[in-house]
């Protein structure tokens, strides 16, 4: 059985086994005809994710090292062309495209919309009036007093909750966030509780800091408040990380009286929430659980889905309760402060009314994809808890997932690993598409018609048996 020598460094680790493959190929260990092991066992041996796995195959089929049959398996090719020692995929300056021409559906940011005319404006009004100085410096932990301010202007208009500016911490996105929080009320080995899908970053962040995720089943509105209460009681947890909006990966969106039963679940066991909403601004405006639990509720409004990623901008609301001094330690210890030029834009964006037009250019783009995918693949994609989504959910069994990413990734269309953001083994399985990730919609509708070809068998000379 091939058990490759995964070498360290800087590469993703789908490229470090693809090269592992060419060298074993090279020396003779992997002979021509060889059946490698499948995708699953090899991936439990190296204790990675079969996402990694299945890419790696994939990548090298398109590089001519082996041949995938389905039913079979993959082999080692008879005839083997130049293997090259270097990836052939390449990131361009911008996100969502290849310079090999690999469409990416990854990344799930904001679709692009002008923004460098506001941006001008915005740094020349800053140094008009000279409030740049602090872009140059240090500043306080929790954050810049008027930028918190412009947050809670923000807040209060694009997601109807009233927060005093005092009570906000600005943050380095909404991954700074959700680490701040996860080592700020957990120690290691503590169990946080979540959806059985849930958002990639908060994995990482789990992982890194050495703690369990339990996932939790869910229906068609979301998280199941009886499972919460259920999985309390057992593990003993005292946080519950959820996505209640537009739901990262499935668009589920959790009705008022789902959210209210789960803030009594958490009142019940002095849980506390860190409500992550950002998708709220894609929805319907349902009620926050903040507004039903303000006392245990840490709600994350985050710049990076709605407006711009770049800006690295993400705001934590504390109940005004909340003991300050373990999060204040823990911005100190993951980052010292928070960087000052974007939230200084953000801030004059508010003020002159510009985050208003840029919110609306964004979320009339969004509009157009999601119309647009459900155009092109209709029921393939679920229905989101809105009427629109930047992210769109192809239900279907993990065995599929995997071969029509893999299919796709041949036929030039990467999109997220399928097990990327499952916790634990009844997770709905599926795919995610990353609407706003291509540059404009043509791009889009290539990836969409590829995608549908590929799941309804048109896609591909060896296709029986995808779905």
């Amino acid at each position: 059985m091939w058990q490759p020598d995964l070498q360290s460094g800087p590469m993703p680790l789908y490229e470090r086994l693809v090269l592992a493959m060419a060298k074993d190929i090279k020396t003779g260990q992997l002979a021509p005809g060889t059946k490698l092991p499948p995708q699953r066992d090899l991936a439990f041996r190296l204790g990675v994710s079969v996402g990694s796995v299945t890419r790696a195959y994939a990548e090298a089929e398109r590089r001519g090292l082996l041949s995938a049959h389905v039913g079979r398996g993959s082999f080692v090719k008879s005839v083997l062309p130049a293997i090259p020692d270097v990836p052939t995929f390449e990131r361009s300056s911008v996100m969502g495209q290849y310079e090999s021409g690999l469409i990416d559906l990854r990344c799930n940011t904001p679709p692009p919309v002008p923004l460098m005319a506001d941006l001008n404006a915005a740094l020349a009004a800053l140094m008009t009036r000279g409030a740049l100085d602090p872009a140059v410096h240090y500043i306080q932990g929790a954050g810049l007093p008027h930028v918190r301010k412009a947050g809670a202007q923000w807040i209060a208009r694009r997601y109807g909750l009233d927060f005093e500016a005092g009570n906000l911490i600005q943050c380095n996105g909404g991954q700074h966030a959700i680490a701040l929080v996860f080592s700020s009320f957990c120690a290691p080995g503590d169990t946080v509780l979540c959806e059985s899908s849930t958002f990639y970053g908060a994995r990482m962040a789990a992982d890194h800091l050495g703690l369990k995720l339990r996932g939790l089943p869910m229906d068609d509105e979301g998280l199941l408040p009886e499972a919460v209460d259920r999985a309390a009681t057992e593990t003993g947890s005292r946080l519950l990380f959820t996505l209640p909006t537009l739901h990262n990966p499935t668009t589920r969106t959790m009705s008022d009286q789902r959210r209210q039963e789960i803030a009594a679940v958490a009142k019940a066991h002095d849980l506390l929430i860190l409500e992550d909403d950002a998708y709220y601004a894609y929805s319907q405006r349902p009620r926050q659980i903040v507004s039903y639990a303000p006392e245990r509720t840490l709600y994350l409004a985050s710049l990076s889905k709605g407006i711009c990623p770049g800006f690295r901008l993400a705001f934590l609301a504390l109940p005004p309760e909340l003991p300050r001094e373990r999060l204040m330690r823990g911005i100190r210890a993951l980052g010292y402060c928070p960087p000052a030029l974007g939230a200084l834009v953000f801030s004059q964006w508010v003020e002159d009314g510009r985050i208003d037009t840029i919110a609306q250019a964004v979320q009339a783009e969004a509009t157009a994809r999601w119309k647009q995918s459900r155009s092109v693949l209709g029921d393939l994609i679920a229905r989101p808890g809105a009427s629109q989504s930047p992210h769109a959910w192809m239900p279907m069994s993990a065995l599929d997932a995997e071969r029509v990413t893999a299919r796709l990734l041949r036929a030039g269309v990467e999109v997220t690993p399928p097990d990327a953001s499952s916790v634990c083994s009844q997770a709905d399985t599926g795919l995610r598409l990353c609407l706003g990730a291509p540059n404009n919609r043509a791009e889009l509708g290539r990836a969409l018609t590829i995608i549908k070809d590929v799941i309804t068998g048109h896609g591909s000379a060896d296709r029986d048996g995808i779905i």
